[in-house]
């Protein structure tokens, strides 16, 4: 009688298996991916402004009557502009991001090929650093851009969702050479819906090689560190350039073992048990240089969906 099982059990000890094959091939590796790695696009498009000490200390003016007269008469006193400073002004102090990574060295001895192991862990930490970087750049409590914001650059949304309305709103606060918007991607794809909701889609740029929308020509730049309370969120206009009075970024350079600007990596040691220390610093702040800089569209819903027929 022919007996299938046993001819099949023959010819697979005959050839080569799939399973005994990938003992002599090689693998191809990729470094470590980390999912919530973000473009930290705020971080790329704010200007970065060097700081000495430590210290940023921003000189404002006090608004006040300022006396000028157009053609003046000839026998009237010439009108006297007196100009006024603040007398405490405010001062941005560096914060730092800071962590540090073990690696055991019989470790990175023994598995560094093809790729070394303590590069690769300071990678994956820089990484997340830097996404912590962002997120304290907008809800930092002493220096984040949404608690820099003046009440009078504070708007409610007209309804729900994020409407061309609010948009237009917030462009008639911060009317003075608008940067850009910055919004969570959830709150970008509501004010989407309502633009084709008017029949009014927003044109769309190329920002870094990625599309991205525009309103009255002002780019939406998506970023995941506007949280949410419940439901609502909310979007940020602001100018940018210390030349242009807007909001910039803060670092310092040249600090001890800097590996990219106000970022350094050191070694600490090797503790009793064989692990090798690597302490990573990541040094920054941000500042609004005058209260029109920055305005704020606050608590949008972004779970707000249109029936078409």
């Amino acid at each position: 009688m022919y007996d299938a099982t046993r001819m099949a059990t023959n010819n697979e000890s005959r050839t080569l298996t799939d399973r005994e094959a990938r003992q002599l091939a090689n693998t191809t590796k990729t470094p470590p991916q980390w999912v919530g790695s973000t473009p930290r696009w705020l971080v790329q498009l704010l200007p970065w402004t060097p700081v000495e000490a430590g210290t940023y200390r921003i000189n404002r003016v006090i608004d006040d009557k300022f006396g000028v007269e157009c053609s003046p008469d000839d026998n009237t006193d010439l009108p006297l502009a007196r100009i006024q400073y603040e007398e405490k002004p405010r001062e941005y102090q560096l914060t730092t991001v800071t962590t540090t990574v073990e690696v055991h060295t019989r470790i990175s001895d023994l598995f560094r090929s093809p790729m070394d192991q303590v590069k690769e862990q300071l990678t994956v930490a820089v990484e997340r650093m830097k996404e912590k970087q962002e997120d304290e750049l907008i809800n930092n409590g002493a220096y984040g851009l949404l608690n820099s914001v003046h009440d009078d650059m504070r708007i409610k949304p007209r309804g729900t969702a994020p409407t061309p309305d609010d948009l237009d709103e917030l462009l008639a606060r911060v009317w003075k050479e608008p940067s850009f918007f910055l919004a969570h991607p959830r709150a970008i794809a509501a004010f989407g819906r309502e633009c084709t909701r008017r029949g009014v889609p927003p044109p769309t740029i190329s920002l870094f090689g990625t599309p991205v929308i525009t309103w009255r020509g002002v780019p939406l730049v998506p970023c995941d560190k506007l949280h949410f309370a419940g439901k609502k969120t909310d979007i940020l206009l602001m100018r940018t350039g210390e030349k242009k009075r807007g909001v910039i970024g803060l670092f310092q350079p040249g600090i001890p073992g800097e590996v990219s600007p106000s970022l350094s990596v050191r070694f600490m040691g090797i503790n009793q048990r064989g692990a090798a220390s690597y302490l990573i610093a990541l040094y920054c702040s941000a500042a609004v240089m005058t209260e029109d800089a920055i305005g704020v569209l606050e608590g949008v819903e972004v779970d707000h969906y249109h029936e078409y027929k």
